[in-house]
């Protein structure tokens, strides 16, 4: 399970690679997918970016996430592949529904869907659609997606109706693929913890995140009678020097092992259920880091 009220768990989040303009390298990608499997890390979170522009910040031309999806299911056999997240309003609904079917049978039942609404207006207008509109078209393909992931697989049209003459296959082998939204998504958080399995945000100070924590509790007690779960994404520089003092930098921090080991227990502690490293790899090599964090860091945490 990858939100678990009592755990911590831990992802990495793809292309690992450095961030210019680029390309994503898939062979080395689909290698460090493969050893993050073998090391014991929970997840592997895609991002579904389908225009590069000036306005997006990150320089890296990101993969389809289906096609990527499907790579990484057959590259590894025990993690988790999570979408961080699908554009939900520029993106028909039953082609998701599809979609994240055919990812979960493939991955054997592996599959998480984290969803999100997007915020570019620009990438919106090149989509033929009014960015103003994002709240209100997220919530009706959420409702048609979450139909066609159900156990009965309901297909239902713009208004709502179950059209029985339809289904959407491969049927649902195991457990139910989890919803998750990531960012605001353009909703309330009452509306998340309405409707969602988890929320999954991006890296805050932790102070800052308490508070975010605090009315992320009070939704759940309004709406929701079972756990939510609460995650972060979380830029990672592991240095060398294991006791170099834990330092913030954008959306993440810099630090040395005992450092991350202790910002961590605090956020374990703080009730943050699930953390995607977004590695920092100019100064050292993904598959380095993340076997010291398995060696040294996992352990001490679980």
């Amino acid at each position: 399970m990858l939100f678990h009220p009592d755990q911590l768990s831990f992802g990495i989040v793809l292309p690992a690679q450095t961030r210019i303009p680029a390309d994503v390298q898939f062979d080395t990608q689909l290698g460090i997918a493969a050893h993050a499997d073998r090391l014991g890390f929970d997840a592997l979170w895609v991002r579904d970016v389908p225009l590069n522009s000036d306005s997006y910040p990150d320089p890296i031309g990101h993969a389809d996430p289906w096609v990527f999806l499907g790579a990484l299911a057959a590259a590894t056999s025990d993690i988790r592949l999570a979408t961080g997240a699908i554009v939900l309003p520029l993106r028909h609904p039953l082609h998701i529904a599809k979609a994240a079917l055919s990812t979960a049978s493939l991955s054997k039942g592996r599959f998480v869907l984290g969803l999100g609404s997007g915020d570019r207006p620009s990438e919106y207008d090149m989509f033929g659609e009014n960015v103003e509109n994002r709240k209100l078209r997220f919530q009706s393909h959420w409702e048609r997606l979450a139909a066609a992931l159900r156990p009965d697989q309901e297909v239902t049209d713009e208004s709502g109706h179950a059209r029985n003459e339809f289904s959407i296959r491969p049927h649902l082998q195991r457990a139910a693929i989890p919803m998750v939204a990531v960012g605001s998504s353009s909703q309330s958080l009452e509306w998340i913890a309405r409707h969602a399995a988890a929320w999954m945000t991006y890296y805050r100070p932790l102070a800052v995140q308490k508070d975010r924590l605090a009315l992320w509790r009070n939704a759940q007690a309004k709406v929701a009678t079972d756990f939510r779960g609460f995650g972060q994404s979380m830029v990672l520089e592991l240095l060398d020097n294991p006791q170099a003092a834990y330092e913030e930098i954008n959306l993440g921090g810099r630090t040395g092992r005992r450092g991350l080991i202790e910002a961590l227990s605090v956020m374990r502690e703080a009730g943050i259920h699930h953390v995607a490293f977004n590695l920092v790899i100019q100064t050292r090599p993904p598959g380095e880091v993340m076997a010291e964090i398995a060696a040294d860091i996992l352990p001490a945490l679980r």
